[in-house]
């Protein structure tokens, strides 16, 4: 890639950005973007900004996110092997201060590499604010991930793989109820995902279950092989686990016997799901949920059994008021917001002390 002379660039290993989420690091020039809502963040001066990335496309159109000035918008990737030089803007008040954050939309349909940015070459690069103290992060799926967010329509008579251009990870309950509570954030969700394998929506009729994807970095065969996550690397106070809606497909077995083998069965492998997040983070605040996405009650019934079985102060289960009565795939940004100003109150009454450990 050839610059002109009027330009420069900000490679993505520049002391000045600021990342947020569960990104590869193993080339720092190249860092990879694999869950949703990961991003990078640049203030500066200039007229003009572009950015650098390839796509790795796994299926459906692919996009990204940006926020500049605040205000978000989205672009559409090619599904090229190249590299793509994308313009995010070319009229900026060239003296003002400005700040962008690039930011993965969807979950799983891709991953992106970022090289970093194209500015001006009397551009400014300027060391954003500290990263926030407090630190957040959720295991989930559809919900957490923002699928089919800006779906006007919300009915679930739609072919969801279609629909992808209205997932927006940046307006999930989980993104929401960070920016509430000024904390950093990681987001390890999977739309349609459960917690065992084989059960869910997630890549039917062979559907990987959260139990699997957990503790990887990399986990999707499509873009790559599967890379272990380094756990020491990003130590939250506060994990969300809203693992459970999903769980009755194919079959709804814990409505139909919760004292059935196979509900047992999901209920011990539930604990040891989160008994292995606490060996991970052995001082973090742990708050067990579904969310609204549709669901019978039995499996909230479960998730409340187990973790009275439990029996750690600092994990706790949580009910949305509207919990189970919304679409049955996706949710709207009115049931994103709905949870994010719940689950912010509901942390923000149990005081300072969750975040202090």
């Amino acid at each position: 890639m050839l610059l002109k002379e009027s330009q420069k660039i900000v490679n993505a290993d520049a002391r000045e950005l600021n990342y947020s989420g569960r990104i590869d690091f193993a080339n720092a020039l190249a860092p990879i973007f694999i869950f949703p809502a990961s991003s990078v963040t640049m203030v500066f001066t200039g007229s003009k900004l572009k950015v650098l990335l390839k796509n790795r496309q796994s299926y459906c159109s692919t996009y990204i996110g940006y926020v500049l000035d605040g205000v978000e918008k989205k672009v559409i990737l090619s599904n090229s092997e190249e590299v793509q030089e994308i313009t995010l803007t070319e009229d900026l008040n060239s003296v003002k201060q400005h700040e962008v954050t690039i930011f993965k939309r969807q979950d799983v349909s891709h991953e992106f590499i970022f090289y970093g940015f194209i500015v001006d070459k009397e551009s400014k690069i300027i060391m954003p604010r500290k990263k926030y103290r407090k630190c957040m992060e959720f295991y989930g799926e559809s919900a957490a991930c923002g699928k089919s967010l800006e779906y006007i329509d919300g009915s679930d008579a739609i072919d969801l793989e279609s629909t992808d251009e209205y997932s927006n990870a940046w307006n999930s309950y989980a993104m929401m109820t960070a920016r509430n509570l000024k904390t950093e954030i990681s987001i390890i969700a999977k739309e349609g995902i459960a917690l065992l394998d084989n059960t869910g929506y997630s890549n039917m009729p062979q559907s990987i279950g959260m139990e699997s994807i957990y503790d990887k970095l990399h986990f999707n065969y499509d873009t790559g092989e599967i890379v272990n996550w380094n756990f020491n690397k990003y130590i939250p106070q506060v994990v969300v686990i809203d693992i459970g809606q999903n769980d009755s497909i194919p079959e709804n077995y814990m409505k139909k016997d919760a004292n059935s083998y196979r509900s047992i069965n999901w209920k011990s492998q539930y604990k040891e799901f989160v008994l292995n997040i606490r060996r991970r983070y052995k001082n973090a605040f742990i708050v067990l949920t579904t969310t609204i996405i549709k669901h019978d009650p039995s499996w909230d019934r479960a998730i409340g059994a187990v973790c009275d079985e439990i029996n750690d102060k600092n994990i706790v289960h949580f009910i949305y008021s509207c919990n189970g009565f919304g679409g049955g795939f996706s949710n709207s940004r009115w049931c994103a917001e709905e949870m994010s100003l719940e689950l912010s109150l509901f942390l923000k009454e149990l005081g300072a002390e969750i975040w202090e450990k």
